[in-house]
């Protein structure tokens, strides 16, 4: 890993770690560590807090971060069972000028906030948003009040979970 890239990732998770979030490294690692969501407000994800796993590629910022739910979460773009995110700017137009604050402030809420039904991780809430928006609702607050406390969220284990998060650079090397 090249200087400006190590200074870079601790650049970011210093700024993560100064900032209102609680961010756990795992192993005293800045390239792994936890990050508590709390869903946004005004949205049926309201009151919900979730433990996303971070991890930073060797190539960060120019290799998008691997981000992922750990607790459970019903959103058309969040597959149920791994946590992984369909999010186009972490998955296919992640740039270097973004940092890690920008996923927590901007893209995550943006995504909870409007989710993309037509790209669907999550097919079953993805045909609910469409056909029945209240039922869709309702769920997303169930699962909140079963699955996004505070407990479940310090509670949720992510060790079986690294394989499965979004990545965008297998993607993009396939193609």
């Amino acid at each position: 890993m090249s200087n400006p890239t190590k200074r870079r990732i601790e650049t970011d998770v210093m700024k993560m770690l100064m900032s209102d979030y609680e961010v756990s490294l795992v192993n005293d690692n800045m390239q792994e560590f936890y990050v508590r969501f709390h869903g946004p407000a005004e949205t049926p994800f309201a009151g919900g807090v979730w433990k996303i796993h971070v991890e930073l590629p060797d190539q960060y910022p120019f290799k998008s971060p691997s981000i992922g739910f750990i607790n459970k979460i019903f959103h058309p773009n969040i597959d149920e069972l791994s946590g992984s995110v369909c999010l186009d700017v972490i998955n296919q137009t992640w740039s270097p000028m973004f940092d890690m604050i920008n996923i927590f402030e901007v893209f995550l809420p943006q995504l909870l906030r409007y989710p993309n039904p037509n790209d669907p991780l999550n097919g079953e809430a993805a045909a609910l948003l469409i056909r029945h928006p209240k039922e869709y609702d309702a769920k997303v607050r169930e699962y909140v009040q079963r699955f996004a406390t505070l407990e479940a969220a310090d509670g949720a284990e992510g060790d079986d979970k690294d394989e499965e998060m979004s990545d965008v650079g297998s993607i993009s090397e396939d193609e």
